[in-house]
């Protein structure tokens, strides 16, 4: 197999005397959708940190296309292709969805290409098209969920870091989120995506990954932890 995208080897992460991640060995391959679970507290949101280098790590490595980002300012993983699409959208609210949007590619040259992922951000999420205008701290929270999602796309990266875009959202903006992520893993969009709605996220992964209590608890392929209630039953206190 050849090397990783993305890997984290014995990644252990401490908030003072509070260990969140005990030595989780991860990989992600180009072109996959791994679904990340767990129940609150498990460490999910953490493992996003740790690779966007937003926490520093107490031991073990995150290696970018096998290379350690050790030492690696925020900043420079988002040169290298790593978008980050943080838990609560925290969209500009006092900016309109148009300039939200044209701030995601900050970092980007190129106005003919900007231009077009604009309209392929709106085409993607028709919903934002039609409120370009509108300021985003007035739009639904499926709408700023969205949003925060084609923002962080604005950047074109690599890899796409998504922590919990179903929080909080009615079950048909949860429906129009997950079809989006889905089309951009069809299009070949490599994404790690954090998730409570382990059903939702494990229908359109190719993989999931099971963290309890800071640690790897279960490993395997979306369908057969789709198919497994007790699992859900277990790790994601889910009533099956």
């Amino acid at each position: 197999m050849s090397v990783p995208l993305l890997e984290l080897r014995r990644l252990t992460v401490r908030y003072g005397a509070l260990t969140a991640l005990r030595g989780i060995d991860l990989q992600v391959q180009q072109g996959e959708l791994v679904a990340l679970l767990g129940a609150n507290g498990a460490g999910k949101s953490t493992t996003l940190r740790a690779i966007s280098r937003l926490v520093q790590a107490a031991a073990g490595q995150v290696l970018w296309r096998g290379k350690d980002l050790a030492e690696l300012a925020t900043h420079r993983t988002v040169r290298l292709g790593i978008g980050h699409c943080p838990e609560g959208r925290r969209v500009l609210a006092r900016q309109s969805v148009a300039t939200n949007l044209e701030l995601g590619a900050w970092l980007r040259r190129g106005r003919a290409a900007i231009a077009a992922d604009l309209e392929r951000c709106y085409a993607l999420f028709p919903r934002l098209a039609d409120r370009r205008q509108q300021l985003a701290g007035n739009l639904s929270g499926g709408e700023q969920q969205m949003l925060a999602i084609a923002r962080a796309l604005m950047g074109r990266p690599t890899l796409l870091l998504l922590d919990e875009p179903s929080l909080g959202l009615a079950p048909k903006l949860v429906a129009e989120v997950m079809a989006a992520l889905a089309a951009l893993h069809k299009e070949g969009l490599t994404m790690l995506l954090v998730e409570q709605n382990a059903t939702a996220a494990l229908e359109i992964a190719d993989r999931g990954l099971v963290l309890e209590g800071g640690s790897m608890a279960m490993a395997g392929r979306a369908g057969a932890l789709l198919a497994d209630a007790g699992l859900r039953a277990t790790y994601l206190g889910e009533t099956c």
